[in-house]
């Protein structure tokens, strides 16, 4: 008998999908901040657009800090139903300085990219539009988020869904490697940190349950945590780029390993590679895809 189920993918799909992610991390890990790091910064920002001009045509979004100007990057790939609101996927590309940032964030980069690649297909589109951004400074205040959310806003765009990657790669089988913002929370969620969290308003509940059921055909425990009121009652939800659309109106979510909860590398020049679980990665990019092909 197989030890696959038949919901399970193949290894060699996990394999090639854990190969290019390392490919990404590798590209994109050293610290990246704009104004102490700029050359770093600089070369992220040349590769994620290298890359995603691959999958679509790529646009910018600029806007001025510090009479510098910044960019968010994008492409959208169309969906078989275009009339359907899309699903915005987005991920931060700056550090804080003297961080590497492997997990803060080019985890979040890496399975942005590699979701760009597995739904590109035109012969097998995704049901709804995705579009793919690239933010730049959440380090500083979710500044690039902001500034989309408000623009979208500003059109009166809908959205199904804006879904925030953050800090997507490191895990821990350890007792009690899992901390909570509220300790309530410690009694209902595991205290090992091995599974991928979402976080997201109330009007996304019905997606994060289905979001955890393709991880769980992958194999990649997930939990779901529904908050109101923009998450104000729990200031931690709202540490990433899904905050703005949540202020803005949409419905948001996070997905993410939980930072500093569980991570003791959050924004130290520890945050490396090796750090990484990317064969957990290569699982959570396979469960995204799933369900952002059928959203």
């Amino acid at each position: 008998m197989s030890l696959l189920s038949p919901l399970s993918p193949p290894p060699e799909n996990l394999a090639a999908i854990a190969q290019q992610l390392e490919g990404h991390l590798r590209s994109l890990t050293g610290p990246r901040d704009p104004y102490l790091h700029s050359g770093r910064y600089e070369l992220a920002q040349r590769y994620i657009c290298a890359e995603l001009s691959q999958y679509g045509s790529l646009t910018s979004q600029q806007f001025l800090v510090q009479a510098r100007k910044h960019f968010n990057w994008q492409i959208t790939i169309p969906g078989r139903k275009p009339a359907l609101a899309p699903v915005l996927i987005g991920a931060h590309y700056d550090t804080v300085p003297g961080s590497p940032g492997a997990d803060d964030n080019a985890s979040g980069v890496a399975v942005l990219l590699s979701l760009a690649a597995l739904l590109c297909d035109p012969l097998d589109r995704p049901r709804r539009s995705l579009h793919f951004v690239a933010f730049d400074l959440e380090e500083y205040g979710l500044v690039g988020s902001q500034v989309c959310a408000e623009s979208w806003r500003a059109q009166q765009k809908s959205l199904h869904l804006m879904l925030s990657l953050e800090m997507l790669g490191y895990f821990s089988s350890a007792p009690d490697s899992q901390q909570y913002p509220l300790p309530v929370l410690s009694r209902i969620y595991p205290s090992t940190g091995n599974f991928i969290a979402l976080i997201g308003n109330a009007a996304t509940t019905l997606r994060m349950m289905a979001i955890k059921r393709h991880m769980k055909q992958v194999g990649m425990p997930c939990e779901w945590l529904p908050v109101i009121k923009q998450g104000q009652q729990i200031p931690r939800t709202r540490d990433s780029d899904h905050a703005p659309f949540w202020d803005a109106g949409y419905p948001a979510m996070m997905v993410t390993d939980t930072a500093n909860l569980r991570s003791p590398h959050y924004h130290k020049a520890s945050d490396t590679l090796e750090t990484l679980d990317i064969a957990a990665m290569a699982k959570i990019t396979l469960g995204l895809a799933a369900s952002l092909r059928h959203m």
